[in-house]
């Protein structure tokens, strides 16, 4: 096995979301070893403007690479769509973020043409989802919607809950008004609250899950480099955060949906 191959995969977020897409990875390629980080000083990205994001997100990637890593998942969907696209003409190494293999899903997903987007209020504001579900159909009718409380209600654990449900409905039944058949889930956090955003919108309603789309994508960049391990390789777990290592630890396992055994704390 080559040196590159060894190397694990880097997986960013600013906070615990971007742990629903580690978990994807984790149960997608069970040989790569992880290196997650969380700017958990400075989270959260989404109330933040697009030059304090891009500064942040440079600033995380030299951490990840500073690990070795051989890949790098931007697994936060405020600066998918907001660093990103500047990121990858400065990167060498290959990035991988959660927004466009989410709009290629959706966009497969459709029938009706019409495509509900929820995130943050900076991802809403980007309009990526917009621009890239244009780009790959331009007759798709995209509606977008900020739900910042599903973040809140998600990092306490309220999955099931009437507040929740009323929270959905106040941020939804516009959506579920549109006649949009598939939405995107545009944040790390809302594939937590699944339940409660279906039985919202409705069952036919087809919820896209970036966190797994991402993985996905991952698997295939890993493969057409030569750099995928076997399942039998590795598959270990490293965690670091910028601050509060013991409530991230407590948050993230929910997140993760497996026990993490150490949260690293690192200073930039």
């Amino acid at each position: 096995m080559t040196e590159r191959k060894r190397k694990a995969i880097g997986v960013f977020d600013s906070g615990v979301g971007g742990l629903t897409v580690a978990g994807e990875l984790m149960n997608r390629l069970a040989g790569e070893d992880i290196v997650y980080l969380a700017d958990s000083a400075r989270v959260p990205y989404g109330t933040k403007s697009p030059d304090t994001v891009l500064r942040f997100t440079r600033e995380s990637l030299d951490f990840l690479k500073g690990r070795n890593v051989k890949l790098i998942v931007i697994a936060c969907n405020t600066a998918s769509s907001v660093a990103l696209p500047k990121l990858v003409c400065e990167e060498e190494i290959p990035l991988v973020g959660v927004l466009l293999p989410g709009a290629r899903a959706a966009a497969k997903a459709s029938r009706n043409g019409k495509i509900a987007v929820i995130g943050t209020p900076a991802t809403i504001r980007s309009r990526a989802y917009e621009t890239a579900l244009h780009e790959i159909d331009q007759y798709l009718d995209v509606r977008s919607h900020p739900c910042p409380l599903f973040v809140s209600l998600a990092e306490e654990g309220w999955l099931d809950d009437d507040v929740t449900r009323m929270v959905a409905h106040r941020y939804l039944d516009p959506l579920a008004a549109f006649g949009a058949d598939t939405m995107v889930l545009g944040c790390t956090h809302y594939p937590l609250l699944k339940g409660v955003i279906s039985e919202t919108m409705g069952s036919g309603v087809t919820l896209v899950d970036s966190a797994k789309e991402a993985a996905a994508e991952v698997e295939g960049v890993l493969e057409r480099e030569g750099l995928a391990r076997s399942r039998s390789e590795g598959g270990k777990f490293e965690c670091f955060v910028t601050d509060n290592p013991y409530l991230f630890r407590e948050v993230g396992e929910r997140f993760l949906g497996r026990p993490i055994n150490k949260v690293e704390h690192v200073s930039f």
